[in-house]
């Protein structure tokens, strides 16, 4: 229970390549292909894109390139078939990969009392299923507009970039009563430096190279997770221990969904 001696805190969580060892893109762009929202050349590219996302990471500048791609790419999505194709993705398709250590670290945040949020630069629509599914108790996403015909107009009210993450979680603290100096943050890249500055705790999770020279540089944990694990296999050890195995349950079905936001957004790198 908070008390002025024990103030309320939070553990915030960058999603791909910090939660999700790899986007299973194939899969999901399958569904989009299905689903009517993709041609087969933007399945081929995103594959691709996945790829140098995977080996190299994303630099501001291939951040804000993937930005001004998808407001192009979902204009005149409709809202809820992307619903309904997240809903399927999330059930039925995938047996996501996700890493070991950070569903344990989860878990462990939640017995510890603090509350978890979820940061992506992903669209809300696919990222507030994954927070739910992961027993999440808040997401910070990209906000797409939503026209009146219930579907993408193609401008975004918010992205979850940058300082733009900082931003949204000293709101959020503000609001919950969160004691950021005795709160935490994971990540990998440098783009996320202001989510980790704005909190005591920042970690750095497999580090892209300039965050893990800003790490050394001022003494910040390193965090190695190397443990893909298939989520139903980790739901089934932990039948025995209720949350634990809720929030296995819940990843396993909500990785599913991150990769589905993970090729959305991330399309637009060419190497």
């Amino acid at each position: 229970m908070d008390s002025d001696d024990h103030p309320r805190t939070a553990a915030f969580f960058d999603l791909d390549k910090t939660i999700i060892a790899k986007s299973s893109t194939l899969a999901f762009s399958r569904s989009f292909y299905q689903g009517g929202l993709i041609n087969r050349r933007a399945v081929l590219r995103s594959a691709y894109a996945q790829f140098v996302y995977l080996v190299g990471g994303a630099d501001h500048d291939q951040m804000e390139r993937m930005r001004e791609y998808l407001s192009g790419l979902v204009t005149g999505w409709d809202v809820q078939t992307v619903k309904d194709i997240v809903a399927e993705t999330l059930h039925t398709i995938v047996d996501p990969i996700v890493y070991d250590e950070a569903v344990t670290l989860i878990e462990e945040h939640h017995v510890a009392g603090r509350d978890v949020v979820v940061v992506s630069s992903s669209g809300a629509e696919v990222v507030e299923p994954i927070g739910e599914m992961l027993g999440a108790d808040t997401i910070i996403a990209t906000r797409m507009v939503v026209g009146d015909d219930g579907r993408f107009t193609g401008d975004i009210d918010f992205y979850a970039y940058g300082e733009n993450k900082a931003t949204a979680i000293i709101d959020l603290a503000a609001e919950r009563g969160y004691d950021l100096g005795r709160s935490y943050a994971y990540t990998d890249s440098a783009t996320d430096l202001p989510m980790l500055e704005a909190v005591g705790h920042p970690y750095a999770v497999n580090p892209d190279r300039l965050l893990r020279k800003t790490a050394a540089e001022n003494g910040w944990p390193v965090l190695v997770f190397s443990k893909p694990v298939a989520l139903r296999q980790r739901a089934s050890s932990l039948r025995d221990a209720p949350r634990p195995a809720i929030a296995a349950a819940a990843i396993s079905a909500g990785a599913a969904a991150a990769g589905l936001a993970w090729y959305a957004v991330r399309r637009r790198v060419r190497g």
